[in-house]
């Protein structure tokens, strides 16, 4: 799949694998995915033989918890959490070990192959895996797919959040398929940031706006890492493609006022 295409299709056309896989393939030229997509497609094959008879969404979550933790060995990489490779999905299906973002697309992923209802629950400071729409079932897919219910919903949200008596469950969404997307491609951009490459943050970041033109926040850190680089001519193309999605007339202002300044170092040769 050529990622523009994620960037044109419906969400709910997105298929979740299929369209980190691609992304991933990006970052290793012309390599092909053949191998890879065999093996989504035997997952499927074993979730689907040993969940034919799992009506409940307790013993859904238990049938992907047995072929992606415990027969797979897919869990999260604790020791060496920052490292690229945990947000890379070509490489996690490789080494079995990924970020909560990155395992989480795959159990969903396996889910839906199934025919099951499943989203990547997004709640601060980590991400979860939802199946059922109702009394649906938290797994989380980082920490061997153990079962995590509303109390320990409310304490991971309040550890984060800071807030004792907010309504903190609110903070845990479903999110969308591109939301899942540029949250994997989010931990891309920060560790490149954090190890002081802007260039590969530049990329991963014009990545987002392909695949999640309306995303304003990444066309927010695109323009700021290439205003900072002195690229101030892509960097007005940037705000002036935020000004096409944002509707709020304070932040319109803030847009515009930036996009003239910029416009004024490029007159000046800058």
């Amino acid at each position: 799949m050529n990622i523009d295409a994620i960037g044109l299709i419906d969400d709910d056309d997105i298929l979740l694998d299929i369209a980190a896989l691609a992304l991933s393939r990006e970052d290793h030229g012309d390599v092909e995915i053949g191998q890879q997509l065999m093996e989504l497609e035997a997952i499927e094959e074993r979730i689907c033989k040993l969940g034919k008879s799992a009506a409940l969404n307790s013993e859904r979550a238990m049938v992907l918890v047995e072929v992606l933790n415990d027969e797979l060995g897919f869990r999260g990489d604790s020791e060496g959490y920052d490292a690229p490779v945990n947000a890379d999905f070509l490489r996690v299906l490789e080494r079995r070990r990924g970020l909560p973002i990155s395992l989480a697309i795959l159990y969903v992923a396996m889910a839906r192959r199934a025919g099951w209802a499943a989203h990547v629950l997004n709640v601060p400071g980590h991400v979860l895996v939802q199946i059922g729409e109702r009394t649906p079932v938290l797994i989380d897919p980082f920490n061997g797919g153990r079962r995590v219910d509303q109390t320990e919903l409310e304490r991971i949200c309040r550890f984060y959040i800071g807030d004792e008596s907010a309504d903190v469950v609110r903070h845990a969404r479903p999110a969308t398929n591109r939301q899942a997307l540029t949250r994997l491609l989010s931990n891309q951009a920060a560790r490149a940031e954090s190890a002081g490459d802007q260039d590969r943050a530049l990329e991963v970041y014009e990545r987002m706006t392909r695949i999640a033109p309306a995303t304003t926040d990444a066309w927010s850190n695109l323009a700021r890492l290439q205003r900072s680089s002195g690229d101030r001519v892509n960097a007005r193309r940037s705000l002036l493609a935020m000004t096409e999605i944002t509707m709020d007339p304070a932040t319109r202002t803030k847009l515009f006022a930036a996009f003239a300044e910029l416009g004024k170092g490029v007159q000046r040769g800058q």
